[in-house]
């Protein structure tokens, strides 16, 4: 045996084994019933065969080939085109447009809003409710424009006009961001999102775009019947001072300055005498007629110059002798006799003859001269600004001996100048928006309310954080004027639909209290201006409106008082939560 066992060790030596020692195999022998045959045990190690080391050879050989065969074919047999192409192929970062915020009435009825653009999927194309007389308030926008190579030199929407422009900010949202291949012809090979968009804020009008509308179509209907060429008509809260409709005629149309491809229509808008851009409300500025006689009364009853009660006859005229020429005298008509009337009367009829007497004085009456119509009117926020969230707002003009002896070259102050100013038919330049304002203040009994054109409980901030820093303000208190003032005038008012000059108001289904007002323009004083001012319901006010339509013939028999009866013979049917 120990022979055998010589043998096999200088065999295993001979396999490059290790030689065992022999106590170890018998040892082994000695546990083989105990082997853990799961973990080899028991089991003599044996090399790798000779075949696995060929075959991995092979495999190493044939994958070194193939890729020397691989970067031959790409770096001498088409290197030049592969050359080209990387030189030729560029990586550009290009914008995805976020889409603009919409822009709802107080109604959530869209009135600016997206829809896809067929002709490009980089942005959506801006779409406008028409027909509202809305687009001056709206504005519009102009959208991105790119080259012929499709790089956008022009990369954003750009807001031209009315709340587009102001509230741009809220709306335009954050644009995204994608990578793009494109080869030499410029066509795209492969694109890829970095930064997806955030579409802008939507924001919810004050507006009412059902009343919007009537009162647009109102005033259209009268222009048409009696040759107004413009005019402006507003509705507001007077609790909020939130706007609920808001008119300017002519106008250009939002969509077609959006789209830009009618150029004969937008010249042709260019070119009008009337300024379809001219946003009437804001930055139009009007001879004020008679409406002012309201602002005039309060004066008339703060400072005591005659017991409201007081009559004062109106034969149609008064003459009064020229101070340089006792020769001479200056007349001073009214628009008819009225016979007696007292305050309230002489609002409800518009009688000048009463109010030439309490403002500048007649025979033994004694007004309260020019500089108290001015302290007054300023009072109710003529000769400022609103602080309305746009721009640019008009203050207009308030006559004075100093106004008057700058803009004519020193000419002084005359009665006969305190006479036309007493009933808003001198130096007086007023617009929409501070009318409203007044009036509502009428209605409120003495708060000058901010006008807002946006809608929510935020609604204000929104405001004054896009309107200039010199046209904040917050609503203000009238001071020092009784309660009783405001009855008397009121009640004047409201005569006035039932016996006055607003009569044609006077429906059976919400009490109206209204003034109206007439303005001479032109030269030879052959054309008009139309006002109609007022509130209801008068017991309770909760809604003031003023319309101004401009340039008819002075043979005109329609007053801007016809809109408003189309407005309110509407709202009875449609909407009459309005006139509760």
């Amino acid at each position: 045996m120990f022979h055998h066992l010589k043998s096999y060790f200088r065999k295993q030596i001979r396999g490059r084994y290790n030689p065992i020692d022999p106590d170890e195999i018998f040892l082994d022998s000695q546990n083989l019933p105990d082997f853990d045959t799961n973990q080899f045990e028991g089991r003599l190690e044996k090399p790798i065969g000779r075949s696995v080391f060929g075959v991995l050879i092979v495999i190493i050989l044939i994958s070194g080939i193939s890729f020397a065969v691989r970067i031959w074919n790409l770096q001498i047999v088409s290197g030049d085109f592969y050359k080209t192409k990387s030189e030729n192929n560029s990586l550009h970062n290009t914008i995805i447009f976020a889409d603009r915020g919409v822009i709802y009435d107080r109604n959530n009825i869209a009135l600016a809003w997206n829809t896809l653009n067929p002709d490009s999927s980089d942005f959506s194309l801006r779409r406008y409710a028409t027909s509202t007389g809305l687009s001056t308030i709206l504005g519009y926008v102009k959208y991105p424009t790119k080259d012929s190579k499709g790089i956008y030199y022009q990369d954003e929407f750009v807001p031209k006009d009315g709340l587009e422009k102001i509230l741009n900010f809220e709306l335009l949202g954050q644009d995204g961001i994608k990578i793009i291949e494109t080869n030499v012809k410029g066509e795209t090979i492969s694109e890829s999102v970095v930064q997806p968009p955030q579409d802008g804020k939507n924001i919810v009008l004050s507006i009412d775009s059902r009343v919007q509308k009537r009162l647009y179509d109102s005033m259209i209907d009268l222009a048409g019947r009696a040759g107004f060429q413009g005019g402006a008509g507003i509705i507001m809260d007077v609790r909020t001072g939130e706007i609920i409709a808001n008119v300017n005629f002519p106008e250009y149309s939002s969509q077609t300055m959006t789209n830009g491809d009618n150029t004969e229509q937008i010249n042709s808008w260019l070119k009008n005498k009337n300024n379809p851009f001219l946003n009437r409300t804001i930055n139009g500025l009007y001879t004020p007629g008679s409406i002012m006689k309201l602002f005039v009364a309060m004066g008339v009853l703060d400072q005591g110059v005659i017991n409201p009660k007081k009559q004062i006859l109106s034969t149609g005229s008064i003459s009064i002798k020229n101070p340089y020429d006792k020769k001479r005298t200056s007349v001073f008509n009214d628009w008819k006799a009225h016979g007696y009337v007292d305050l309230r009367g002489a609002i409800a009829v518009s009688s000048n003859i009463y109010f030439y007497a309490v403002g500048g004085g007649f025979e033994g009456q004694k007004g309260i001269g020019i500089a108290n119509i001015e302290k007054y009117v300023r009072m109710f926020g003529f000769g400022t600004t609103t602080g309305v969230i746009f721009p640019g707002e008009k203050k207009g003009t308030i006559p004075s001996p100093e106004w008057k002896a700058k803009t004519f070259n020193g000419d002084p102050w005359r009665l006969g100048d305190t006479y036309n100013s007493v009933i808003g038919q001198y130096g007086f330049q007023v617009t929409p928006i501070q009318v409203i304002r007044a009036v509502a203040a009428i209605a409120n009994e003495g708060t000058l309310l901010t006008p807002t054109y946006i809608k929510t409980a935020e609604g204000s901030l929104l405001q004054y954080a896009y309107a200039e820093e010199s046209l904040l303000q917050k609503s203000v208190v009238v001071d020092n004027l009784s309660k009783s003032y405001y009855k008397i005038v009121k009640e004047g008012m409201r005569q006035g639909v039932t016996a006055g000059t607003s009569q044609a108001i006077d429906v059976p289904f919400v009490e109206v209290a209204s003034k109206t007002g007439t303005a001479q323009i032109g030269v030879n004083k052959n054309q008009i201006n139309s006002w109609v001012v007022g509130f209801w319901p008068y017991d309770n006010p909760h809604y003031a409106y003023a319309v101004v339509m401009e340039k008819a013939s002075k043979a005109n028999q329609f007053g801007a008082v016809g809109v408003m009866r189309g407005v309110l013979d509407w709202l009875n049917i449609y909407a009459p939560e309005y006139l509760k």
